[in-house]
């Protein structure tokens, strides 16, 4: 008997797509491990691996652009739309690649967080077309105006042809979609207890002072890490291979070059040690800290207009501080002595967004055995 096949399809942008799809991914390997995956995205398979931990088919292509960036602030607007219109220009001969590879392979369902083409890909091949996300490129690309509304079109137009979005919080209305399900949060969970991170880590420092810097996959240029130094006190943890060597700073990348592959490090495994993260506008960082109920302090980002939704929604649901990034790369970092904000309501975000879409694939293949 052939095992179930799903192909899924991650936007070329940043590492959080890939994060809170692959958390996906490893609810499904859990809940039936007979489901063969095939990953297809730019992500790196490193990344993929440290949340699904089966076997996974990997499929390098770019079907879309997401935002062409230099750090995890700064937007290239026009080589955006240069390499959106090529792809739009190419997007019959990506079909059809990926037609041929949905039907060699005998694949019976797509997932996509959240290319647009993918929902032509399924129609074409006649296999139902999912899709996961809390927005969509055309709300991102509708707000620059110009040349951007007829790309903006062109996407909602493939977005009409998906069958079932599965809408993660803190949500544009995303009302090009004809079918939403609605589900609560993604994101890993932390494969460590407390006291075996910190002795993986060295560190015993007391969580109400210590502080993860996050900044996704692309990090964040010119962080004043200099600023460290009149915070004695604290204890910060790094993921930025560039950054310096002090005394209170754990460069977690290369601790992790001394330890097994198997045991990679990710941003939350190491969220239960921290009072706060520090992050940019992001929905996988959100999302995981606010499944730990760990506080964020975000800065602000300008020309993304995901980043409001995010903004509001950390604000409305979690503990939190907001704070300009001309002020955080100036090297203001006052709110460490500013206490916490409160949550502007007594809701949370329910935390069952991996569950809800892996049993919702498990249970399809179910009824087409």
């Amino acid at each position: 008997m052939s095992r179930p096949v799903l192909y899924v399809a991650v936007t070329n942008h940043g590492f959080g797509h890939a994060v809170r799809v692959a958390s996906v991914v490893a609810e499904i390997q859990r809940l039936n491990p007979d489901v063969l995956v095939a990953m297809v995205t730019t992500a790196p398979r490193w990344l993929l691996e440290s949340y699904i931990e089966g076997d996974f088919l990997y499929r390098p292509r770019a079907l879309d652009v997401g935002v062409v960036q230099s750090d995890s602030l700064n937007i290239d607007r026009d080589a955006t739309l240069e390499k959106l219109q090529d792809i739009r220009r190419r997007q019959n001969d990506l079909i059809a690649a990926e037609v041929n590879f949905i039907r060699l392979n005998n694949v019976k369902l797509v997932l996509a967080d959240i290319p647009p083409l993918a929902a032509k890909i399924a129609r074409v091949a006649g296999v139902p077309g999912w899709m996961m996300s809390n927005f969509g490129w055309d709300f991102i690309y509708r707000d620059w105006g110009g040349e951007f509304l007829e790309i903006a079109d062109w996407i909602r137009e493939c977005f009409q042809q998906c069958d079932r979005l599965f809408r993660l919080p803190m949500h544009e209305p995303l009302a090009a979609f004809p079918h939403v399900t609605d589900t609560g949060l993604t994101g890993g969970t932390p494969r460590y207890s407390i006291d075996e991170l910190q002795q993986l880590l060295g560190i015993t420092a007391p969580r109400d002072r210590t502080a993860l810097l996050s900044f996704g996959g692309l990090g964040l240029q010119k962080i004043p890490y200099r600023v460290l130094e009149h915070f004695p006190d604290w204890l910060f943890l790094t993921f930025d291979a560039n950054a310096p060597d002090l005394p209170n700073l754990v460069k977690l990348l290369d601790i992790e070059r001394r330890m097994e592959r198997s045991q990679r490090i990710r941003p939350v495994d190491v969220m239960p040690l921290c009072d706060r993260v520090v992050s940019k506008p992001g929905f996988s960082t959100f999302a995981e800290a606010m499944r730990l109920e760990v506080p964020v302090v975000s800065l602000t980002r300008e020309g993304f207009a995901e980043a409001q939704l995010l903004l509001d929604g950390l604000q409305n649901r979690a503990p939190h501080q907001i704070i300009s990034h001309e002020e955080f790369l100036a090297g203001n970092w006052d709110f460490l002595r500013q206490p916490l904000k409160p949550p502007k309501t007594p809701h949370r975000f329910a935390k069952d967004g991996n569950e809800t879409i892996a049993r919702a694939v498990v249970e399809y293949f179910e009824k087409q055995a």
